[in-house]
């Protein structure tokens, strides 16, 4: 969208547009001064529909007059018609429907396409050239990359730092969502983590790629905005370091935390002491204040206001603002409220850059609807446990803790909560569980072969590099397995599995045993095998290392040093 269009849909108010038409008695869009239109509901346009004809209108309209007894709601539903409310009920529908973002973007008149399309046209979109799985999935768990830039170009970042930095991974959230929509978990990765870095294909501006070479030892945040490395990198960078392959990215720079802040009405936030830092210029009483613009800024990006001034304590400082956020943005007061939602629609899309996956309002809205289920209480923060690096004297970076940092990873892998479910939203689901984990409990039940008389070729479908070579020398020269062969990388799997036919059963019951391997990694077919056919194990994200279990804990199995935060709760930060 050229700068002179987008100007003037900046100087509309689409929450102003909504009127009261005194001829049906339901709020319809205005197009100009004159009487209001009535138009009929469709499907909102695709981004390859035929340009727009008209222009945006330029001229102010009324403010949404107060309704009366008796006044109804537009319509909601996708390709309906506006219907009254009857009853007591009209004033309750109005403050659940009018004037929410879904309504405009399937409400159907000129002015709703426009600013559809308007809001496609705020959407920065990167080509991550193949990294992740290629999007998200319906009935199957969400796993979105959340970056934060410290870029300081673009208007409203001029103040901050070096003009000319091409920005890095400065602040870094990997959020899961279970693949029944009842939890989620935000998991931070410190941005001075020693990391391997991969070789990141990156799309050039002539339509070229050009390969950034791998680099090892450096800073996560090296992942992004050095040599060239785009989003793609970084999730590169976490797919290695957590196992857990990236569906999408969603890009932020400086301006989101303040443009969001504003658009929600301030985020309220609590320190347990005042605090006045000269570098960030963050300046708060002891106790609550609610922040936007600037000052929420400064309380993200403080590293000496709290804590040991480390950024591992600016970390949960951010964690604890970003629940507070999604407190707001979930509250009553935001839901009714028109002109916030229209305010968050235009903040959200001017700051986001995101991959093809996620390069429309169409695409956000399915993940939007994805989520929108999901209890803040099920949501927990928590951050990849790290050590101080042994190797440096004066103390700059981390690495990471293995011993906590593998069981918190095998449960983000195998799609457990780390916060108690209730009950109710999972007794269907337990139900189903049961069911299937009884049949698949059953496989491991039986006679065992010896070691020596188990056939298997073992691939590598995704787990460390030469996962698969070190894994055979292990069955070899400490368990025995003779016959055990090593066939290098095979397809890619999303976990561990071990594919056997019906006569090989005694064969997998005692290769589970000697690899750890869980029922669910058990995938007996149909047809029996000749006699000197191999078993095939396939090692996949989940797989760290020969005789580790693969079975991720339960929440209360996890270290007190694993530190989590749960979503619906206020913290005062210290």
């Amino acid at each position: 969208m050229d700068a002179q269009s987008r100007g003037r849909a900046d100087e509309i108010d689409p929450a102003d547009q909504w009127v009261i038409n005194p001829r049906t008695g339901h709020y319809e869009l205005q197009l100009s001064q004159s009487a209001p239109q009535s138009t009929p509901s469709v499907t909102p346009p695709r981004r390859s529909a035929p340009p727009r004809t008209a222009p945006a209108p330029t001229a102010p309209s009324p403010a949404v007059p107060k309704p009366r007894r008796g006044d109804g709601p537009p319509g909601g539903r996708r390709g309906g018609r506006s219907r009254k409310v009857g009853g007591g009920s009209r004033r309750k529908a109005l403050l659940i429907t009018g004037g929410t973002l879904a309504f405009l973007l399937v409400g159907g008149s000129l002015a709703a396409y426009l600013y559809y399309d308007h809001l496609n046209g705020n959407l920065s979109v990167t080509d991550i050239s193949g990294a992740g799985t290629g999007g998200f999935k319906k009935n199957q768990a969400i796993n979105i990359l959340v970056i934060g830039t410290d870029k300081r170009s673009g208007a409203g970042n001029e103040g901050y730092g070096d003009a000319e930095s091409v920005g890095h991974a400065d602040t870094t959230i990997l959020f899961h969502v279970s693949k029944d929509r009842t939890n989620a978990t935000a998991l931070s990765i410190p941005r001075d983590l020693i990391s391997d870095i991969p070789v990141c294909p990156t799309k050039q501006p002539d339509g070229t790629t050009k390969n950034v070479p791998a680099t090892k030892g450096t800073r996560f945040n090296n992942s992004l905005g050095q040599e060239g490395r785009d989003p793609g990198c970084t999730m590169r960078t976490v797919t290695g370091l957590t196992g857990i392959e990236i569906d999408n990215f969603m890009m932020v720079d400086f301006n989101a935390v303040k443009n969001l802040s504003t658009a929600v009405g301030g985020v309220p936030v609590c320190v347990e002491k005042a605090v006045n830092d000269p570098d960030s210029k963050l300046q708060l009483p002891a106790g609550e204040s609610r922040l936007s613009g600037e000052q929420a800024l400064a309380f993200v990006r403080t590293r000496h206001a709290f804590g040991n001034e480390s950024d591992l304590d600016r970390i949960k400082t951010q964690q604890a603002f970003l629940s507070s956020m999604m407190r707001e943005m979930k509250s009553k007061e935001t839901l009714t409220s028109p002109k916030k939602f229209f305010s968050l629609a235009e903040a959200a899309t001017k700051s986001l850059t995101v991959d093809q996956g996620l390069g429309s309002i169409g695409k956000l809205t399915d993940l939007a609807g994805e989520l929108k289920d999901i209890d803040l209480k099920n949501i927990t923060f928590t951050t990849l446990p790290v050590l101080d690096n042994p190797a440096e004297k004066v103390k700059a970076t981390v690495v990471l803790d293995q011993a906590q940092a593998d069981p918190l990873l095998q449960m983000i892998r195998g799609d457990v909560s780390l916060t108690e479910v209730e009950k109710k939203e999972q007794a269907a689901k337990e139900a189903a569980d049961a069911e299937a984990k009884g049949k698949q409990d059953a496989l491991l039940e039986g006679n065992r072969a010896a070691p020596g008389d188990v056939r298997v070729d073992v691939y590598n479908g995704g787990g460390p590099k030469g996962a698969a070579s070190s894994t055979l020398n292990w069955m070899q020269n400490t368990k025995g397995l003779a016959r055990a062969s090593n066939l290098g990388n095979g397809p890619k799997v999303g976990a561990t599995q071990l594919e056997y036919a019906p006569n090989q059963a005694d064969q997998a019951r005692a290769l589970a045993d000697i690899m750890g391997l869980p029922a669910s990694a058990l995938k007996m077919g149909a047809a029996d095998a000749g006699p000197k056919t191999p078993m095939k194990l396939t090692l996949g994200p989940d797989f760290k290392e020969a005789g580790t279990p693969l079975s991720p804990p339960a929440p209360q199995e996890l270290s007190d040093g694993v530190q989590r935060i749960e979503a619906d709760k206020s913290v005062c930060v210290k």
